[in-house]
């Protein structure tokens, strides 16, 4: 079988596997346990600022308690990034609130703090109420403008929960992204830059606040030597299991991170001078970027071999992966795509063995979220039409990125 290159794998350090034995050995297979405390204790370590976290079994989970903790409820609304994967935005409305979508400026690809601050006004005046949370997200690992996000929620009061998802370990002015807001957004999913399988954690800002959401991710259990349940909890708890794969990971984070800023700077000069393509890096030296995925966009006048078969086929399965089942696609086409260029790049790298993906959606365009308010100003929309992700995990080699960026330079006309 041919070497197939993945946009991001987990490589583990070898450790993982002690401490799985040790939870086995002691029988610590449960939800709670050294390995969680371990963990949550390596995790606090690293963000730094004295904040407390909690493992939780997945980001989503984490995002959906910090909305709890900030009071979130039937009628309300919460300003979300709108260039996004939807686990920023889903967990908005299994508390009965409505996102509303926020465009991003076009040097980080994030949050943009002007059009933030007119959201909050417009929702004001059409509302006559502020909205009761701001996310934020840090798309591919880039830093968000997050010191003005900050600044324009606290001119109006309202609690930032930062989706630091994709940003593990990236930094803004020298500080851990996802400790700057009330709330921080960890996922540690098989593809992110360390992995406990499948699992999350929430920043929070104090011992009081960590205790609260455990409260509510262990099912909300009043102490009694019965069950009994005052108010609605959920079973959000990560495994001893779990966290024993996290403590094994948290042992080369450092060297993760190091491996995905030299692969940026890598098909950074093995592109360099090829025209219509576009690496995204560091906008100043105020950004340290973990480098996720690494991220490019193709000019819409660049020509592409395949181009007159893009979208010809309806694609089988989930571009990227979905971890399970997928609705059939009724038709090739939906009413907004990346460019023709950027799926024939996307096809052509796929034949050679090279997984690659378009960038995310934007939220405003996503059929599930037609009705709720946005505020766009195009650029996540253009982002769309024109960029790609590319392989940048610790098991992409040297040689894999000259192999990927030689197949680009191939398919360009």
């Amino acid at each position: 079988m041919e070497k197939r290159i993945y946009l991001c794998l987990a490589h583990m350090s070898g450790r993982e596997q002690d401490f799985i034995k040790e939870a086995f050995d002691t029988n610590w297979v449960v939800p709670l346990g050294p390995n969680v405390n371990g963990f949550e204790a390596d995790l606090e370590a690293f963000v730094g600022q004295n904040k407390h976290v909690v493992a939780l079994s997945s980001g989503t989970a984490a995002v959906h308690l910090a909305l709890l903790a900030c009071g979130v409820g039937p009628g309300d609304e919460v300003l979300v990034q709108n260039f996004t994967f939807c686990a920023s935005s889903n967990p908005v409305t299994y508390l009965g609130a409505t996102p509303v979508f926020v465009d991003s400026e076009a040097q980080s690809w994030n949050m943009d703090p002007v059009l933030l601050e007119e959201a909050i006004r417009d929702r004001i005046a059409k509302t006559g109420r502020k909205p009761k949370a701001i996310i934020p997200v840090y798309l591919y690992g880039m830093p968000a403008r997050i010191d003005e996000i900050m600044a324009v929620a606290e001119r109006y009061g309202i609690p930032v929960i930062e989706d630091a998802a994709e940003g593990f370990g990236s930094r803004f002015d020298g500080r851990v992204c996802g400790t700057f807001g009330q709330y921080g957004v960890l996922s540690f999913n098989g593809n992110k830059m360390i992995t406990t399988s499948g699992g999350g954690a929430l920043i929070c800002p104090d011992v009081e606040s960590k205790r609260r959401i455990m409260f509510y991710a262990t099912q909300a259990r009043e102490s009694y030597p019965y069950y009994q349940h005052e108010v609605i909890g959920y079973n959000y708890r990560m495994s001893n299991i779990c966290a024993g794969i996290g403590r094994g990971q948290m042992t080369v984070i450092d060297e993760h991170i190091a491996h995905h800023k030299h692969l940026c700077s890598l098909y950074g000069k093995l592109l360099a001078g090829v025209g219509g393509v576009a690496l995204h890096e560091n906008p100043s030296a105020r950004y340290d970027s973990n480098y996720w995925l690494v991220t490019l966009t193709l000019d819409p006048a660049l020509r592409v071999k395949g181009e007159e078969r893009a979208y010809e086929a309806v694609v089988q399965g989930a571009v990227g992966g979905a971890a399970g089942v997928t609705h059939a696609a009724s038709s090739a086409h939906t009413d907004s795509e990346p460019n023709r260029n950027v799926e024939a790049m996307r096809m052509a790298l796929d034949a050679a063995g090279i997984e690659s993906r378009p960038l995310w959606k934007p939220m405003h365009l996503q059929p599930v979220y037609r009705n709720s308010p946005a505020y766009v100003n195009g650029v996540s929309e253009s982002l769309f039409r024109r960029g790609l992700c590319l392989p940048a995990g610790p098991c992409v080699t040297d040689e894999d990125a000259a192999y990927i960026v030689e197949n680009i330079k191939s398919c360009i006309l």
